[in-house]
């Protein structure tokens, strides 16, 4: 083709010489013929009128698919009750810490529902929920209601308080039962704290896979998850006595079950009756686990 010479034609694009050379073989593959041309430091794609209009809708396409996309996420808009959710872990757990205390119906509440690696263990699953109630002194149960309630506001106001604590439970209780099933025989646990961690790796493992579809840099689409990770580190360990395991379990089970969610694109509904109804269903799912608990100690 020669550069120079200037036929009647119109105008389909122009730009540095580079972004004509590029533009150029887009029309190169339509089987397209076009002249490139320098005009006061300029460089113009030319084609003949009758193509024109064929030119210019390749051009455009090609346009749209090489700049990068720069989707902008809807307003959030949180929603409503999440003081309600966490208001109701509170009471749970300072109710079932009192019947514990009193040993009520007569029954060790700890035989009955901590989390236990003894021969059989998989068999006993309510201990994956029950033990998420359970706390060993009044400093393990303030720390777990403190932390509880901070995340649990953050869930509820990202998936609504019912939706929040049925995900929480759920994760919780996955990750406590895979640590009942791989820890040694003389493993024990108790507490809410896998649970919690469940909830960091649900805020994590959803804002992740939100981020995923971006054209964006590796580090801003990674950001949440690497940020859920810090903090399970930070937070996550301790002494001999806190179970790392449950809180790393914890976390995954809340990360694929965030990513999830985010993914799927739920929750979908942001009724009262939906918040509700899943909120009831964590409470019906924790007081058949304990019942199971206390029939089975009997």
């Amino acid at each position: 083709m020669e550069e120079n010479s200037q036929p009647a034609a119109v105008s389909v694009f122009s730009g540095s010489r580079a972004a004509c050379f590029e533009f150029g073989l887009v029309l190169d593959a339509k089987g397209l013929e076009y002249d490139r041309v320098e005009a006061d430091g300029v460089w113009v794609l030319l084609v003949a009128p009758a193509v024109a209009e064929v030119a210019n809708e390749e051009l455009a396409r090609y346009a749209a698919e090489r700049s990068p996309r720069r989707e902008m996420p809807a307003p959030f808009v949180p929603f409503a009750g999440s003081g309600i959710g966490a208001a109701v872990y509170a009471f749970v757990l300072i109710f079932t810490a009192y019947c514990a205390g009193i040993e009520s119906f007569g029954i060790n509440w700890f035989d009955a529902g901590a989390l236990e690696s003894k021969a059989g263990a998989a068999g006993e699953w309510w201990r994956a929920l029950t033990a998420l109630t359970l706390h060993l002194d009044q400093e393990h149960l303030l720390g777990n209601l403190l932390f509880g309630v901070g995340i649990g506001v953050l869930a509820g106001r990202m998936f609504g308080p019912g939706f929040a604590w049925l995900s929480i439970l759920l994760s919780g209780a996955a990750g406590n039962y895979i640590d009942m099933l791989v820890s040694p025989s003389w493993h024990r646990a108790v507490g809410a704290s896998t649970a919690l961690f469940a909830a960091l790796g649900l805020l994590a493992g959803f804002g992740w896979g939100q981020r995923l579809n971006l054209r964006a840099r590796r580090l801003y689409r990674w950001a949440p998850l690497f940020a859920g990770v810090c903090l399970l580190a930070l937070l996550g360990a301790g002494n001999e006595h806190v179970d790392v395991l449950g809180h790393v379990l914890g976390f995954v089970s809340g990360t694929v079950l965030g990513w999830t969610f985010a993914r799927a694109g739920l929750p979908r509904s942001r009724g009262v009756a939906f918040q509700m109804a899943t909120g009831a269903i964590a409470l019906f799912l924790l007081c058949a686990a304990w019942l199971q608990a206390l029939r089975h100690l009997r």
